[in-house]
């Protein structure tokens, strides 16, 4: 196992109470909820820094969490490693070029490891359909509390409804004002036709001088299914 450093970027105040907002409300939503994974409509809503600060605020508990980044097309999570780059990643150890051990890292937070996307490929729903992903999860269970993973976004490509079949509860992560109503809903339904539990819905990058109330400096809480 290769340990790395992070970037040294803690959260601020106010994204990290929400972070501990989303982190209850996933305790309390139950134990056998080990591998949740989250996702967003398009690129850009933030989806990939709410995963990391979820598994941040999870070590906090003294949980053992793993990150896993499976956007094999275009990673966003690679922006927190503080070397930029590393050699090998979920794309290497799917395809059967890694061991397993030769893509997990341990980080310089406590109780932290994250699988990095790795090489971009230009199919990767064929590897997620591959029995050694979902093998490797089920065996990673044993090993984590909690296993966050980083999916594309899945209102752009279907890699997500593939991966949701090794999770246990999902999280849409939504950008305020961005995101038009009618293209959130059929990315809920989308989930909601999966047999991976929609547990709720982060909304993301909320203007607090807009709305007048007080969301944090980044999150709003996280809230049951429903929403306007």
């Amino acid at each position: 196992m290769n340990t790395i450093k992070l970037k040294p970027v803690a959260p601020t105040y106010g994204v990290k109470e929400e972070m501990k907002n989303l982190r209850t409300n996933l305790l309390f939503s139950g134990a056998d909820l080990k591998v949740i994974m989250l996702t967003s409509c398009v690129s850009g809503e933030g989806k990939s820094e709410t995963a990391y600060n979820l598994a941040r605020s999870l070590t906090e508990l003294g949980e053992k969490v793993l990150l896993v980044d499976t956007d094999m097309r275009k990673s966003a999570m690679i922006r927190i490693l503080e070397s930029g780059s590393v050699d090998k990643g979920l794309s290497h150890y799917l395809s059967g070029q890694s061991h397993i051990n030769d893509v997990v890292n341990r980080t310089n937070i406590q109780g932290l490891h994250i699988i990095f996307a790795g090489r971009a490929v230009p199919n990767p729903v064929e590897l997620f359909s591959k029995n050694v992903f979902s093998k490797t999860i089920e065996s990673l269970r044993n090993v984590y509390d909690y296993i966050v993973i980083d999916t594309p976004p899945l209102g752009m490509v279907v890699d997500a409804a593939v991966i949701s079949q090794v999770c246990d509860a999902s999280v849409l992560v939504l950008e305020s004002g961005s995101i038009k109503r009618r293209f959130a809903q059929k990315t809920v339904a989308k989930l909601e036709a999966l047999e991976c539990p929609l547990l709720g819905v982060v909304l993301n990058k909320v203007d607090r001088k807009k709305t007048g109330e007080y969301y944090g400096k980044a999150y709003q809480k996280y809230y049951g299914k429903k929403y306007e």
